[in-house]
Order: C-alpha cells, then sequence, then structure tokens
C-alpha cells in the first residue's frame, strides 16, 4: 500500500506540502516569544516613529516572522495545485496540532522539576530553569487564542481571494493572486491577533492595537512582495517534477473544486 502512494506523484507532493506547512507553522509559534529589533538585525540604526498618536514606535517583531513567508508560500503552492479543500484541511489540521502541541508545553512546565536539574545552568546565568522553561514554552492564554483565530481566518481568506483573482486572471499572473492574496489576508491576520491578545486581553486602547497590528503588516506586506520570485520558482519545479500533462490537469481540477 505504502508503495503505491509513495509512487503516486500528486500524493506524495501533497504529503512534502503539508509536512513544509505544518512544521513551519507550529515553529514559528513557538519561537515567536521572542521579540526582536529588526533593525539592529540588519545592521542599522533604529528607526522611531510614531502612529495614531502611539510615540516611540520601531520595528520590533515577532520571531516567528521568519518562518511565516515560508507559510504564505505553502499557502499557495497547495492553493493552486489541490484548491481551497485542500489548504482548509491542512489549516484545520494545524490549528489541531498547535492547539494539542501547547497542551503538551502546558503540561511539561507543570512537571515537577528535578531538584538538580533547577540549577543546573547557574554558571551560564541561569539560576532557575523551570522558570527559563515555562517562560519560553509558557504563552498566555490570549496570545495563544490570537495567534490560532488569526491563523484560520487567515487562511480561509487568503484561499478565498486567491480563487477570485484566478477566475478572474486563468493561468496568467501568479504574482497577482499569490501576492494579492497573501496582502488581504495578513492584513486582517495581523489585525485579529493583536485585537484578542491585547485588546481583549490586555486592555489596550483601539489606536494601540492598530498602530502595532499595522508595524507588524508593514513587514508581511514587502516580505510578500519579495518572495514572489521564489513562489515562481516552486511552481517551476513542481510543474516539472509533475509534467505539463499532470500538472495541468490538478490545477483545473483544484480551480473546479473550488
Amino acid at each position: 500500500m505504502i508503495h503505491q502512494i509513495l509512487r503516486d506523484k500528486s500524493t506524495k507532493l501533497f504529503l512534502i506540502l503539508a509536512g513544509v506547512f505544518i512544521t513551519n507553522a507550529l515553529v514559528a509559534e513557538f519561537i515567536g516569544g521572542k521579540i526582536f529589533s529588526l533593525e539592529k538585525t540588519i545592521g542599522i540604526e533604529t528607526i522611531y516613529f510614531s502612529l495614531f498618536g502611539e510615540q516611540g514606535l520601531s520595528f520590533n517583531l515577532t520571531a516567528g516572522v521568519l518562518l511565516w513567508p515560508i507559510v504564505f508560500i505553502m499557502t499557495d503552492i497547495i492553493n493552486e495545485y489541490y484548491g481551497m479543500r485542500g489548504v482548509r484541511f491542512l489549516s484545520y489540521l494545524t490549528v489541531a496540532l498547535i492547539s494539542f502541541s501547547f497542551l503538551a508545553a502546558f503540561g511539561a512546565i507543570h512537571l515537577v522539576p528535578a531538584d538538580w536539574w533547577v540549577g543546573v545552568n547557574a554558571e551560564k546565568g541561569i539560576p532557575n530553569m523551570q522558570m527559563a522553561y515555562a517562560q519560553i514554552f509558557g504563552q498566555g492564554m490570549w496570545i495563544i487564542v490570537g495567534s490560532i483565530v488569526a491563523f484560520l481566518i487567515g487562511q480561509v481568506l487568503d484561499v478565498f481571494v486567491f480563487h477570485k483573482i484566478k477566475l478572474l486572471t486563468g493561468e496568467k499572473k501568479i504574482w497577482l493572486r499569490a501576492t494579492g492574496s497573501t496582502i488581504v489576508s495578513q492584513l486582517i491576520d495581523s489585525l485579529v491577533v493583536i485585537f484578542i491578545a491585547f485588546k481583549i486581553g490586555q486592555g489596550w486602547s483601539f489606536p494601540k492595537v492598530l498602530a502595532i497590528a499595522l508595524v507588524g503588516y508593514s513587514y508581511k506586506f514587502v516580505v510578500a512582495l519579495l518572495i514572489t520570485p521564489i513562489i515562481y520558482l516552486v511552481h517551476y519545479l513542481i510543474d516539472r517534477y509533475l509534467g505539463a500533462e499532470l500538472s495541468k490537469e490538478m490545477k483545473d481540477a483544484a480551480l473546479q473544486s473550488s
């Protein structure tokens, strides 16, 4: 049975794309607890600005943004070859796996630590490993809820916009449907996650929510434009792997099923 599955190019491709999609979405959630300075990372002076009355803003971003562009690419590729149902299936599965992972982390945090382990890295500047472990893996409830809800809404919106554009343009203008769907969906994603995590969770004002969300979205907007050549490259590699006939058959089926 497994030999038949692995010999089928469309099935094997779906497994590979699904693995990359889920892994990057899951890891992005866990590394997202770190906030980094974009300006200092690329070696320039910090840029301070104000937005909606919020002063002293700069490009401080979650480390999860390193992997989300890969999720954007996978979403559009899966959408192209497997349609809305394919993306939705993987999105729902990813949400379930992220939720399970957070529950597993919650359980691990609350295990009673061994006495010797708590101070094992004291000489390295980590006096309490239990506290460090809890801080790294124990994200707040509203942040978890916000990220999961925003991810799901963003994915559903992405596939909808993608296929609306494809119905109008056909097989041409891959850049328009890929970039256009990402730009629209990530705007809503950015607003939803900040609103739930910090407006509902911490009582932030609406101007602050909008300002912080748009700072993060500006990065995603630029990245969505920059990764367009990569999307074309991935399309080329997949079409070459599948062959022209199978590739066209899958794209037509994906569009019709959506």
